[in-house]
């Protein structure tokens, strides 16, 4: 294509932005060299850029599901897409989150901005699923920019409700995958993680969902929202097809710098029957009890199940990290500046990683986003305009800081952790809150951002953590979270499989 040459006029703007002064003969002879280099863009079009590949065809493209079709709103799109004929997985029903590329499939992401776009490339995880023989049956439903801990800013309407009671919320961002599980209506999704979005729908809405140690499973082909903070992985309404999904899920995949190049994924199914006994679990003390948001109830249904690790052999004591309570505001600083810098400002990807970026993305995504600013969610707009200023006011001394910061809470995690095998807490500091009534801006930003105490700690440090359901409230799910070292989701599963049997075997 013929590139479109800046306008002196533009170049001036562009000089004044950027603080360089140029102005008259000076800006001309500059604009010179600048159409000369824009004009050297051309030669990129006479190169083929690289795709993800599609394996497989999709038998039934598919439709919007409505009404009785949808029954708690948890599919952005129903379809047919036939895995490998033999596999693990094979046999089993699959919901893909709607923030990941499955080739021919719309993928909203759950914003009105990115009505139209429809991938020409499958994620790495949708390849793998299939290949282990699962069988995709749709795309689940997602809050706006997958940004929305509860699932009050998705569109369209209706959005995801939770299946045990209805009108309230049922956590989020995984919202969909969360809801058609619990409701029995797939057996395998997959979720995205980064400040809880896999482990808050897992409690509030009563299933298992794993975030794995950051940079296991590759995130290839999924919408970015910071890089340091991305993760994916697997939900299921039990522990052993958690372990299934990972084992397919994980390793290397030469495309996402996320991942270390050492990279070994686990016996993540062998590790299901090895039991608790002499395992050591650490209840973090800072993660219960916390002031304006903790219920007395979800506290004592989770020390109740490290009682049940403790009948079973299991060693309990109580650990102390202070900088837990303080993890928020990190997350906050990197998750304002970074998401802006990267998600909206990067249109999707930014710059300076080596990986694979997915360009028929990035250049919808960048125009559409122009164009359709106004329609951004509270939550989306709120971080931009909190992590502009914090850059542009404070030179990003902040997002630096707080970088630094997470490696030190890192530290502290790891030396808990070299006292006990497992940390244990409460996923969410309480059940399911009801969805919002009205509309203003603190309703809306109080049930999307209202449950992340827990679970963003870990998403700024990349450590693994599962929810497994471990009582009710009122008949609402109450979830717990495990938590381990880098690369032992399989301590974490022969955890979560020893309590969730026991607690089959205590419930009849």
């Amino acid at each position: 294509m013929t590139m479109s040459r800046p306008t002196l006029a533009e170049l001036k703007s562009i000089s004044d932005r950027l603080g360089f002064g140029l102005d008259g003969d000076e800006l001309s002879e500059y604009w010179e060299v600048v159409c000369q280099a824009v004009d050297g863009y051309e030669d990129m079009d006479t190169l083929a850029d690289a795709k993800l590949p599609v394996k497989y065809p999709r038998q039934e493209v598919g439709y919007r599901p409505t009404g009785e079709d949808n029954p708690v709103n948890g599919w952005a799109w129903k379809c047919r897409i036939e895995g490998a004929p033999n596999g693990p997985l094979k046999g089993k029903t699959v919901g893909i989150k709607d923030n990941t590329a499955v080739a021919g499939l719309p993928m909203l992401n759950g914003s009105p901005i990115m009505e139209g776009y429809v991938p020409d490339e499958d994620a790495t995880v949708v390849t793998r699923l299939l290949d282990a023989g699962a069988t995709i049956i749709g795309k689940t439903a997602v809050p706006a920019f997958c940004f929305d801990g509860g699932g009050v800013t998705g569109y369209p309407e209706p959005q995801p409700v939770n299946p045990h009671r209805t009108d309230h919320l049922p956590g989020s961002s995984s919202n969909g995958s969360g809801a058609v599980l619990a409701n029995g209506e797939a057996d395998i999704c997959t979720g995205g993680d980064q400040g809880g979005s896999i482990r808050l729908p897992a409690s509030w809405s009563g299933c298992c969902g794993l975030k794995p140690t950051h940079g296991l499973v590759p995130y290839t082909g999924i919408f970015p929202i910071e890089t340091t903070l991305d993760h994916t992985g697997p939900m299921a309404r039990n522990v052993a097809d958690c372990a299934v999904a990972l084992q397919v899920m994980a390793g290397p995949d030469g495309l996402d710098p996320r991942q270390p190049s050492h990279l070994e994924p686990g016996d993540y199914v062998g590790a299901l029957d090895k039991g608790v006994k002499g395992l050591r679990v650490g209840l973090l003390k800072e993660g219960f009890g916390i002031p304006d948001a903790s219920e007395p109830e979800v506290d004592e249904a989770v020390r109740a199940a490290a009682s049940a690790l403790q009948s079973l052999g299991a060693e309990v004591s109580e650990v102390s990290v202070p900088l837990h309570s303080r993890a928020l505001t990190i997350w906050n600083a990197i998750a304002f500046e970074g998401a802006t810098a990267q998600m909206v400002a990067g249109d999707g990807y930014g710059v300076n990683w080596k990986g694979h970026y997915s360009t028929g993305l990035v250049d919808f995504y960048g125009r559409a986003r122009r164009a359709r600013g106004r329609d951004y969610s509270p939550t989306v707009k709120v971080t931009a305009m909190v992590g502009t200023y914090m850059s542009e006011v404070y030179n990003h001394r902040y997002y630096a800081k707080a970088q630094n910061l997470g490696r030190i809470l890192r530290q502290r995690y790891d030396e808990a952790m070299d006292k006990v095998d497992v940390l244990v807490m409460p996923t969410t500091a309480m059940v399911a809150l009801k969805r919002p009534e009205g509309r203003t801006l603190a309703e809306v930003l109080g049930g999307a951002l209202a449950n992340l105490h827990n679970t963003a700690a870990f998403d700024v440090t990349g450590h693994p953590a599962m929810s497994i359901p471990c009582g009710d409230k009122g008949g609402l799910p109450i979830g717990m979270m495990i938590v381990a070292p880098y690369f032992s989701e399989e301590r974490i599963l022969q955890v979560a499989q020893a309590f969730e049997t026991e607690a089959a075997k205590a419930g009849g």
